[in-house]
């Protein structure tokens, strides 16, 4: 057997039907489109959504909440969980190579539930003031991170 030799199985295939051409075929003249009216002709029919008239769904249910452009999402981390990654330091690339976090523009906060015992230094966005101080007690550094590069600073807690 060639390729060119190779058939479909009878009856898997079904022809294509052919509208218009003609009043012979069946499927003549008005194409299955009917006499007048809006779908018979060419561009005709509705847009999605539409209810002939009747005030659409998307209308009449109530709009609700608010949704700000400025909002910022922090993940949060707390001094255990920084303890359980036994990290020496810990910055947006040394989370992102641990897959703590997505991707390196995702912002981070730091709380201070839990204890730590050794010192790590801390590159973060944000950090509460008693894990800043659970960190300097345990011999670590802590410095804030802003978004923008000048604004970088260290900040003494």
């Amino acid at each position: 057997m060639k390729l060119h030799e190779l058939k479909y199985t009878p009856g898997s295939q079904k022809d294509e039907t052919r509208v218009g051409r003609g009043t012979g075929s069946g499927r003549g003249k008005t194409s299955t489109r009917g006499h007048k009216g809006q779908n018979s002709r060419s561009g005709g029919g509705v847009r999605l959504g539409f209810e002939g008239g009747q005030t659409p769904l998307f209308r009449r249910l109530p709009k609700i909440g608010f949704v700000s452009m400025n909002k910022k999402d922090y993940k949060i981390f707390n001094l255990n969980q920084l303890e359980n990654l036994e990290l020496s330091e810990i910055s947006h690339q040394t989370l992102f190579e641990k897959h703590q976090i997505k991707n390196l523009r995702t912002l981070i906060k730091i709380l201070g539930n839990g204890e730590i015992t050794k010192p790590i230094n801390v590159k973060v966005n944000k950090i509460s003031v008693s894990a800043a101080t659970a960190i300097k007690k345990s011999g670590g550094t802590v410095e804030i991170i802003t978004n923008s590069p000048e604004k970088n600073k260290l900040t003494n807690y």
